[in-house]
């Protein structure tokens, strides 16, 4: 694995489903809580590291939303956005599509239009730093329900910022049903956004259904239990609809009880298009090259067997038709150097 190992380091990559706060790094995260002292999120990196150990997935979002809390002016936000980038480009991630929460930081008074504009300084100053590509992909917290829908909505259909491309869906599936959020979908895919929801992560593959049918789905966040229904998969594979797989945090939320049981090989061989990302790094002691190294594991996959799955986010992304083959070239021309 060593040697898979330094391939993965330096192969060029892209991320998809990876969230804002969740990519705050320890270092980070102890900043932010010392600023504020309030906070009952440690300073200390030991504490921190046992802090972020999850009972289940009810516990993990208890957790996220505490750090979430410590983002309460347009400088906290700026600061830990152009710090995730200067991360992603120690990992050689050369775009992501990074799913962005401005609800939570609305509702605890950073003004909109401040909210943006710091997202948007700090994506063009780090793109001109470290020359990672950032875009987003603005999600509704669910367990906020319809009031957080109508103000992500609005937030993405008046302000629009140049690098927002997707509308999402995030936080507990259970007792927050899908279709109730359609009109808010609806509003986004006219406003020219794509459609990315999470679904089947902790509940079946009806919630997929559902995120295909009624929020038009053009990718699935997760979609773990997809394979549960050989129907459903053969849906995603005849229409090449992506899922974006968080094998760590599967594990680490308790959605998947064990890394063997981890359902990646049954997408891929039933042709499904996956995608490998890490969803809330720190908060699960990992990063993107660590979860391309669990899905060679799981895949038995060499070198090329790893460019490709790097291509397939690349494909399943939003990037025009340039960036795609540009980004795709060269994780060629890498593969076929590092991985002789």
């Amino acid at each position: 694995m060593t040697d898979l190992t330094t391939f993965i380091a330096g192969l060029p990559k892209a991320e998809l489903h990876v969230h804002h706060v969740g990519s705050a790094s320890p270092r980070i995260v102890a900043e932010l809580a010392a600023r504020h002292p309030d906070s009952k999120v440690p300073t200390d990196p030991e504490a921190l590291a046992e802090y972020f150990v999850f009972r289940d997935f009810a516990h993990f979002i208890e957790i996220y939303l505490s750090v979430v809390d410590l983002i309460r002016d347009a400088e906290d936000v700026r600061l830990l956005t152009y710090e995730i980038a200067r991360d992603m480009a120690r990992q050689n991630i050369r775009y992501a599509e990074l799913t962005v929460t401005p609800y939570s930081s609305t509702r605890r008074g950073i003004p909109d239009t401040a909210f943006v504009e710091a997202i948007e300084d700090a994506r063009k100053t780090a793109e001109s730093d470290f020359g990672t590509v950032l875009r987003w992909c603005f999600d509704i917290p669910g367990e906020a329900g319809l009031e957080a829908a109508e103000e992500t909505a609005r937030i993405a259909c008046e302000l629009n910022p140049e690098g927002l491309v997707g509308f999402g869906l995030g936080g507990p599936e259970i007792g927050v049903p899908r279709p109730q959020f359609k009109p808010y979908f609806d509003r986004a895919i006219a406003a020219g956004l794509h459609s990315v929801p999470h679904a089947g992560e902790t509940t079946g593959p009806q919630t997929i259904w559902d995120a295909l049918i009624e929020l038009r789905a053009e990718r699935i966040g997760h979609g773990t239990s997809a394979v549960q229904d050989p129907k459903l998969l053969a849906h995603l594979a005849e229409h090449r609809i992506p899922l974006e797989v968080c094998p760590t945090s599967n594990i680490a939320t308790r959605a998947v009880a064990t890394l063997g049981e981890h359902p990646l090989r049954r997408m891929v061989e039933a042709g499904v298009l996956v995608t490998i990302n890490s969803d809330d790094p720190p908060m699960f002691g990992t990063d993107l090259n660590t979860e391309y190294q669990v899905a060679a594991q799981l895949l038995d996959l060499d070198a090329a067997g790893v460019a490709a799955l790097a291509k397939n986010a690349v494909e399943a992304s939003f990037l025009d038709a340039e960036g795609k083959a540009r980004l795709s070239a060269e994780i060629d021309a890498y593969a076929a150097v590092a991985g002789r």
